[in-house]
Parts: structure tokens; C-alpha cells; sequence
């Protein structure tokens, strides 16, 4: 009889313990960092220092920005496969590029989507978006880094469509539904009171229908020389129309010219179409700025700025030799981080000149200023006349 106990008892204790092993083996809560150091653990050794895993995902994720560009062929997936080839530092700083649909919801997931840090969009989108309303108050809640080049509204049609109003009642492109393209061109026609019958294409298929009739025009928003446009031919029977730089339009657009050097086989030689354009805007959320995200951008916007002349040489898309981080976006918040770096270099640069004048005044001939209100009325000229073209 005792060994009968003694039998039960020492099976109750197995059945026990290999219970107790499933539910360990099962239990998906496991910290990653503890998997992660069993499985770094030299085979056959336990000797040497062990890496500290959980630091390194302490640091990993401190440095790492989301990005969200576009589609994979759009100019703003370009733009952040720049950026990350020439900021990326291993585990100091990292930026995360992410497909997306675009300008438009670009706005929308950096307003909302948790985990995104940055975005590429067009000013025209971001007025919109403030005009409806329907994101909230973006003015607070969204704030630009820099922006990067001029995007224009190319308007393709048929060489006997030579103005706006031609298009009246016939169908024209819009591109693909929630798209920037599709939100500008609707800001043009309804601001011009041109009503049209909007069908949402990609270029391809446009070009197709519109060499054959089924379409009367189509819009596509790029920076010039657009490489979807650059095969079309003025001799094939293609042409750009020009768009009106309309007061309606002048809160989110700028005036922009295509020229023969843009496309030399839709456009003649000494000949211009002119059209409006709106800006490519590197943009992110307005985080409180004692705020671990907000450390994150402005980390990002240190290493952006100390190596922005690198993202101006080759590989790099040539757009970026036209930016220029001093320039602005009318009506929105720069970034403080980016704000307090172009403040800290102008008055560098002031101060550059200061000692230039002080040099000029040292050596030139007749009266010298001797009170500081007269010497700050001769600096005040020394750097209009600098800002001269004719003074360079």
C-alpha cells in the first residue's frame, strides 16, 4: 500500500512539473529582451562579457524616426531614401522611410497615426486641410522643417485644346482618388468656375485615353521636368495648357514657368507656358518641447542641417540643390529646433559682416561714425546695399 502512495505521488509530481513546462513554453508574454539574451548566449561557452541587449533597445528605439513618404515611384520616396542614406548613423540616429498614399494621408497619419514621426506633403494640401477643418487646428498641431522644391501643375491635352474654358463639360484626369494631384486639380477648376467630369486615372492609363479620344485632359503635379511627361511629343499632338496664377489660388500656389529646356518636344524653342506650382514640405507633429518626441525631431534636424550639403551632391535627387532651409512656408510654424539653428547661423553671419564693416569703416577716408546710433544706421545700409544684386 505504501508503495502505491509513494508511486502516485512521485507521477502527481512529474504530470506537475511537465504541466508547469508547457504553460512556460506557451506563455507569449516572455520578455523579448530576456529571449534575446538566451539566445545570444555563446553555444558550448559561458565565458566572455554578455552584450547588454536591453540598452541596446533602449537606445535603438530612443533614435529611430518613422518617415512617411509616398508610393514607391513618387518623388517623396526619393527624398527619404536621401535621407536616410546620409543621416542613418547604426544605433545613434535612424529614419525609417514607409510606404504610403501620398501626400494626402501623409497629413492625416502624421496628425493622428501613432509612431510616425515625419512626412512629406505640398502646402496646397496642408491650406486645404486648415481651410475644411476637418483635421482640427493643424496651425498647432503641425509645424515644417524645411521645404524642399516647387512642385508644378502640368496640364496635358491635345494641340486643338489651346484654353481652360475648352475643357468645359468634357472629361479630364484627376489621378488617382485621394490623391494630391486630385485634390489640386479640383482647387484649380472650381476656383476658375470650369466645370468638368473628373475621372481618377494613373499617368499611364491617361496618356493611353487621351491619345485616343476617351479623355479631353489630364493633371499631373511634379517638379519640372516631370519623367511621365518627358516622352510626350508636341508632334505627336500632346500639348501643355497653361494654368492662371487666379487670385483663389494664391494662398497655396506660386507662379511657375515650363520652358523648351523643361520639355524640348512639347514646348518650342524660345517659347514658355506658364502654370502655377505649389512647395514639397518636409513637415512633423508639434510635440511639447521637453517631450522625448520632440528630442527625437530636433535630433534628426541637428544631423539634417550639419549634413545638408551632403544631400546636395550626386546620387542624391538633383531637387535637393534647389532647397534651401532658410526658406519658408507662408502661414505655418517652422519646427523650434530648426527655428533656434537658423537664428543661431544668421546671427553668425551678422556678426561675419559686423566685423567686415568694422574693417571697412578702419580704412575709409573722411568722417567715421563715432556714436554707436550713427555706426548702426551705416551697418543697417552696409547690409541693404549687401542684399543688392548689383553689390555682389
Amino acid at each position: 500500500m505504501g508503495g502505491r502512495l509513494r508511486l502516485r505521488s512521485a507521477t502527481r509530481c512529474i504530470v506537475a512539473a511537465v504541466l508547469c513546462g508547457l504553460i512556460v513554453l506557451s506563455n507569449p508574454i516572455l520578455d523579448r529582451t530576456a529571449q534575446a539574451q538566451q539566445s545570444a548566449a555563446p553555444k558550448g561557452s559561458n565565458t566572455g562579457p554578455r552584450p547588454d541587449l536591453r540598452a541596446i533597445t533602449e537606445r535603438m528605439n530612443a533614435n529611430t524616426l518613422t518617415l512617411v513618404t509616398g508610393n514607391p515611384s513618387f518623388i517623396f520616396t526619393a527624398y527619404g531614401n536621401d535621407l536616410a542614406a546620409v543621416l542613418n548613423d547604426g544605433d545613434e540616429l535612424r529614419i525609417l522611410p514607409v510606404t504610403s498614399q501620398g501626400a494626402v494621408q501623409n497629413v492625416r497619419d502624421v496628425r493622428f497615426l501613432r509612431g510616425i514621426d515625419l512626412g512629406f506633403t505640398v502646402s496646397n494640401i496642408l491650406g486645404h486641410f486648415r481651410r475644411t477643418g476637418e483635421l482640427g487646428d493643424l496651425e498647432e498641431r503641425l509645424v515644417y522643417i524645411m521645404k524642399i522644391s516647387n512642385d508644378e501643375i502640368h496640364l496635358v491635352t491635345r494641340s486643338y485644346v489651346t484654353n481652360l474654358q475648352q475643357l468645359r463639360g468634357r472629361k479630364v484626369n484627376f489621378n488617382s482618388k485621394g490623391s494630391g494631384t486630385q485634390m489640386t486639380a479640383r482647387d484649380i477648376f472650381t476656383s476658375l468656375n470650369i466645370e468638368v467630369e473628373e475621372v481618377n486615372l494613373g499617368p499611364a492609363d491617361a496618356f493611353a485615353k487621351l491619345a485616343n479620344g476617351e479623355i479631353a485632359a489630364t493633371v499631373l503635379t511634379s517638379s519640372k521636368p516631370a519623367a511621365a511627361i518627358a516622352p510626350l511629343k508636341a508632334s505627336e499632338g500632346y500639348r501643355l495648357l497653361p494654368v492662371p496664377y487666379a487670385k483663389p489660388l494664391r494662398d497655396d500656389y506660386l507662379p511657375s514657368t515650363l520652358t523648351h529646356e523643361d520639355y524640348p518636344d512639347l514646348i518650342a524653342k524660345g517659347e514658355t507656358v506658364d502654370t502655377i506650382a505649389a512647395s514639397s514640405v518636409l513637415f512633423a507633429y508639434n510635440w511639447p518641447k521637453n517631450s522625448d518626441r520632440y528630442r527625437r525631431v530636433d535630433k534628426f534636424v541637428k544631423a539634417l542641417f550639419a549634413k545638408f550639403t551632403e544631400l546636395q551632391k550626386p546620387p542624391r535627387n538633383p531637387h535637393w540643390r534647389e532647397a534651401n532651409l532658410a526658406a519658408t512656408v507662408p502661414g505655418w510654424k517652422r519646427f523650434g529646433g530648426a527655428e533656434e539653428l537658423l537664428a543661431s547661423y544668421r546671427e553668425q553671419t551678422v556678426a561675419g559682416m559686423r566685423e567686415q564693416f568694422d574693417q571697412f569703416i578702419a580704412r575709409r577716408s573722411g568722417k567715421v561714425p563715432t556714436s554707436e546710433p550713427e555706426r548702426n544706421q551705416l551697418f543697417n545700409e552696409f547690409l541693404r546695399w549687401r542684399q543688392q544684386p548689383t553689390s555682389r
